[in-house]
């Protein structure tokens, strides 16, 4: 089954309290932040991540980009990322499909959920984004760690020998 997650990207910046402070003195930050942390977490979960900035902070024709293999998508004027969100839940349900939108947005959530699509609170999702950075910080670890008892069984010369054969270049 294909999984998507739709965030609403400047509700979660003011629900996360790191993006929240950093958004005070600088939201293209908190934006690009808020936009690595989702390319993480779908290159981490397998499931597509679409972010919805509203035309609040970015006035204009809508904007569609891929930043950081991250679809980051920026509202018309006069159109909520409430609104787009909504659109996309009805658009991109499928049989196949299960979408969430991740908001803390109440009434969002229920509108949201009487269309099919799940919901996950800013909180909910915050706390998956910091268990699989803590999981990809000890995988990093235990193989800094794996590598290091490698090279200490053996001298220098064969482990790059070795190191040379692991890379096809022997």
């Amino acid at each position: 089954m294909k999984e998507i997650l739709i965030v609403d990207g400047y509700n979660i910046i003011g629900a996360w309290k790191e993006l929240r402070k950093l958004k005070d003195t600088d939201l293209q930050s908190a934006r690009d932040v808020l936009i690595d942390k989702m390319a993480d977490y779908q290159g981490f979960t397998g499931i597509k991540v679409i972010i919805v900035f509203d035309a609040y902070y970015v006035q204009g024709i809508e904007k569609k980009t891929n930043q950081a293999k991250v679809e980051v998508i920026f509202t018309r004027k006069n159109q909520t990322a409430d609104e787009k969100i909504e659109q996309l839940a009805i658009e991109l349900r499928e049989i196949d499909t299960s979408i969430s939108v991740a908001t803390s947005d109440y009434t969002e959530q229920w509108v949201i959920f009487a269309q099919g699509a799940l919901r996950k609170s800013a909180r909910e999702l915050e706390i998956e984004v910091e268990l699989m950075e803590g999981q990809v910080r000890r995988r990093i670890q235990e193989q800094k760690e794996q590598k290091g008892a490698f090279q200490s069984r053996y001298n220098k010369e064969i482990t790059e020998k070795l190191e040379k054969l692991r890379r096809g270049e022997l």
